[in-house]
């Protein structure tokens, strides 16, 4: 059945357990009074997100039986007046992180991120953030700056990328990461903080495909 969460052998042995990380931040859903991101859009795909007992870290394999995301786009956060949208990455696999600035385990991971960013971009790879429920826009582009993150973010307060992202997607579970192949198919997602060597052999197999 396609979407099924099946973990794949070479996940398996990548899989490391993370320490000393606090757990993902959980951010209450409902209506928001924040006006702006307004423009970001999104549109639903094929992907239906499962998660077989609860687990953090989900792999979807064989590649013929993955979900595409949906239409993906909003205003890019360091860039105000340009737009940033999945598509502009055709071909390339794309690594998505949920994050916030007020979120602690982004602050620990944004490191590990852009080090994975860096090792794995000359293999086809782009990472791409969504920067949620940051109704301040100054404070979320400091993070950027602070952290010397170097990929684009959607900015976008009031959650409405996420629709994208497949019926029964956590989008209450931040940070979190989905791996999308060179076809912007769902190879795996991240329930939680990372770790640069959780992720990064992640990337190195699905761009290899």
């Amino acid at each position: 059945m396609a979407g099924l969460a099946t973990p794949h052998p070479s996940a398996r042995r990548i899989h490391r357990i993370l320490r000393g990380l606090a757990p993902a931040a959980i951010v209450a859903l409902g209506a928001t009074s924040c006006a702006t991101g307004t423009d970001a859009v999104a549109q639903g795909g094929s992907f239906d997100f499962v998660s077989p007992g609860g687990q953090t870290e989900i792999f979807y394999d064989p590649p013929e039986t993955r979900g595409s995301i949906g239409t993906l786009a909003g205003p890019n956060l360091m860039k105000e007046g340009e737009h940033v949208s999945l598509d502009d990455y055709a071909g390339q696999v794309v690594v998505i992180n949920l994050w916030g600035q007020w979120c602690a385990p982004c602050r620990a991971e944004a490191d590990d991120l852009e080090t994975s960013y860096e090792a794995t971009r000359d293999l086809g790879v782009q990472f791409l953030g969504i920067n949620v429920r940051d109704p301040q826009r100054d404070k979320a582009q400091d993070f950027v700056v602070d952290n010397q993150v170097t990929y684009p973010s959607i900015y976008d307060p009031p959650m409405r990328t996420l629709a994208a992202l497949g019926g029964n997607y956590p989008t209450s579970v931040i940070p979190s990461t989905l791996v999308l192949d060179r076809q912007h198919r769902v190879a795996g997602v991240f329930l939680k903080a990372l770790l640069a060597d959780d992720l990064t052999p992640v990337i190195e197999r699905v761009a290899a495909e």
